[in-house]
């Protein structure tokens, strides 16, 4: 059986006083003698009361409880913008609840009506991979609860976002590549409908133009989880003869490829120079270490919540939509010349 929680109203009780008596000496009302007081708290201690923080957020209006969805706990990435967040909100007063959509659009549209049922005060929301309609997203606004986008963001929804210069940092992983000699460089792309697919290739067609190289399409190929590496490794294979650089959307599609050029005698850096992005711990430990842009996740994490806790503690006020952009580094190590 579920043991039901002691309330003000079962302490007045047992203490023979008024709920509110009870109520304004957990407070130290001055109204409230010191005899009271110690007795109300004395016995509340020995029960372990704790106040109701449902009935309290429904009078207040506020739960200081701000929902997250992120596409995955696990990736380094996004493990260490959860951390910037939960030090940030911790120090301003506030409780995240984390929800995983694991790429699935379906889970992403549940788990912002279950942040919605549970009152949060406001919503932060990195897109999955397969979210393409944004109802969802619009309902949360509609609902009149602050929302903001970090990493992948809706660029038609008005609304604060938190980003990486993903173009200037592909731009900038490229140009490394091209200064190290590197004039044949296969790009490992993300999906073409999300900013940060599109921001990276572009920013990877730009580097290759101020370099007067046009860039090929068969030089473009959609590829950004470590299984689609291996699923298309007989075109990756086919492909290698022509490419001396590979820069990849992420470090673990980098650190992937590496590993199956090395099975096939290729010799990384000499034969082939690979690229990644992100600059997570992997990086470090890959043979040879992996050249990166660091994506600052932690820093991602803190602006985020700086700007969502910002908007909840002046809700009178007219701030108009912002948008962070977090600028990455390139981090150079052995994969590269």
């Amino acid at each position: 059986m579920k043991q039901s929680h002691i309330t003000i109203k079962d302490i007045a009780r047992i203490l023979n006083v008024s709920p509110s008596t009870v109520s304004r000496a957990l407070k130290d009302h001055p109204d409230i003698s010191e005899e009271t007081r110690n007795l109300v708290k004395t016995f509340a201690e020995k029960v372990k009361y704790r106040p109701n923080a449902l009935a309290l957020s429904l009078r207040k209006q506020k739960t200081n409880t701000i929902g997250l969805v992120i596409p995955e706990i696990v990736h380094h990435f996004f493990s260490s913008v959860i951390s910037g967040m939960e030090d940030l909100a911790h120090g301003k007063g506030y409780n995240i609840i984390i929800c995983q959509s694991n790429e699935n659009y379906y889970r992403e549209v549940i788990n912002l009506q279950t942040l919605l049922d549970h009152r949060v005060d406001g919503i932060m929301v990195s897109l999955s991979k397969t979210t393409r309609n944004f109802d969802h997203i619009q309902n949360v606004l509609n609902n009149n609860t602050p929302l903001i986008f970090f990493d992948r963001i809706c660029s038609e929804i008005e609304t604060d976002k938190v980003i990486t210069d993903d173009f200037e940092g592909a731009k900038t992983a490229t140009k490394y590549l091209l200064s190290k000699g590197a004039d044949k460089i296969l790009h490992l792309a993300g999906p073409r409908h999300l900013d940060i697919g599109i921001n990276r290739v572009n920013g990877y067609k730009e580097a290759l133009k101020e370099y007067n190289i046009e860039p090929k399409e068969e030089f473009i190929l959609k590829c950004d989880t470590r299984e689609e590496v291996f699923t298309l490794k007989q075109h990756f294979l086919e492909i290698a003869p022509k490419i001396n650089g590979i820069f990849a959307v992420n470090d673990s599609t980098a650190i992937a490829a590496m590993q199956i050029l090395q099975k096939n005698n290729y010799k990384i850096p000499e034969d082939i120079q690979i690229m990644g992005f992100g600059d997570g711990p992997v990086a470090t430990i890959a043979s040879p270490a992996l050249s990166t842009i660091e994506q600052k996740g932690y820093e991602m994490g803190c602006e985020t919540v700086q700007l969502l806790i910002h908007r909840l503690e002046n809700p009178e006020a007219h701030i108009n939509h912002q948008v962070k952009i977090i600028t990455p580094k390139l981090k150079k190590r052995d994969s590269t010349l």
